[in-house]
C-alpha cells in the first residue's frame, strides 16, 4: 500500500510562519470514488481515504511508515522567497533612491 508524506503548510490567508509545521500521512485512495445517483453525492468504498496521520517531524512520518511495512513518497513544500521590509519601503521609487522632499 502506497502512502504520501506531505508538509503541513500554513493557511493562504496567513502571512506568518507561526503554524507551518508538521507533517502528514495520507493513504492512495484504492478504488475510484463513485457516484450517488439519487442524493446525487461522491461516495467511496475505500476507509482509509479519510484518515490523515500527522506526525512533528518526517522522520518520525518515516519511521511510522517503515513500522508498518508502508511505501511512501515525500512531497517536500514549496518554500517562497520573501524579504523582509519596513514600511517605510512603500514610499521608495522602484529604483530605490529616495524621492527629493522639495522638488527643484
Amino acid at each position: 500500500m502506497e502512502v504520501r508524506i506531505v508538509h503541513l503548510g500554513a493557511a493562504p490567508v496567513q502571512s506568518g510562519p507561526a503554524r507551518d509545521h508538521g507533517w502528514v500521512v495520507e493513504f492512495e485512495p484504492e478504488a475510484p470514488p463513485g457516484h450517488d445517483p439519487l442524493m446525487g453525492w461522491t461516495s467511496s468504498t475505500d476507509p482509509r481515504q479519510q484518515v490523515r496521520l500527522t506526525f512533528p517531524s518526517l522522520a518520525a512520518a518515516e519511521a511510522y511508515c517503515r513500522r508498518e511495512g508502508l511505501d511512501w513518497v515525500v512531497h517536500l513544500p514549496h518554500r517562497r522567497g520573501g524579504r523582509r521590509r519596513s514600511y517605510a519601503d512603500n514610499f521608495l521609487p522602484l529604483d530605490g533612491r529616495p524621492k527629493p522632499i522639495y522638488p527643484h
